[in-house]
């Protein structure tokens, strides 16, 4: 599993590194993050119990939890539910283990991000999710932070980019 967040990018500023294409531009018109209207993120710390991560994410219909630090509130990392549920199938964690057992941490030492704002673009998110900036790699999502990412404001999917396109005529 990779990093999401912002992912490691060859430019932190400035035009995507590979030429991107956007299959949705035209239903775009200028539209950013923030007309997805994203839910809230719900963050977790890393002592909290994977039980706690389940429920939390079922009441809510999240499929991605943030991870933060309990006393900074710093972004460390994720939960992906649908990988939590196919560990616990496996065995290998339990639900009263930490969250921290199963969280994917982001990687920080020596990587540029691709921060992801409410005010980026829904050209250069749909490339973000097309691996544009991670040598293709895909994502399935992306945590909204603000400019300086200091704060986690939501968490973006590929579906919801998709029924963003849906509702727009093009």
């Amino acid at each position: 599993m990779t990093d999401v967040m912002a992912q490691p990018s060859p430019a932190q500023e400035g035009p995507l590194a590979h030429p991107f294409v956007s299959k949705w531009a035209s239903r775009y018109r200028g539209a950013t993050v923030e007309d997805l209207d994203p839910p809230a993120a719900l963050s977790l710390t890393p002592s909290d119990t994977i039980q706690v991560a389940l429920m939390s994410a079922f009441e809510r219909d999240y499929t991605h939890l943030t991870v933060v630090d309990a006393a900074t509130r710093a972004l460390l990392g994720y939960i992906s539910i649908p990988q939590l549920q196919a560990l616990l199938e496996q065995g290998r964690v339990r639900p009263e283990d930490e969250v921290r057992t199963a969280m994917v941490r982001f990687r920080r030492r020596g990587a540029q991000y691709r921060v992801i704002t409410m005010n980026t673009p829904l050209e250069e998110l749909e490339a973000f999710f097309a691996g544009a900036a991670t040598g293709g790699q895909k994502q399935d999502f992306a945590v909204i932070t603000d400019d300086r990412r200091r704060f986690v404001l939501g968490v973006a999917t590929v579906q919801d980019l998709e029924e963003f396109v849906k509702r727009r005529p093009a």
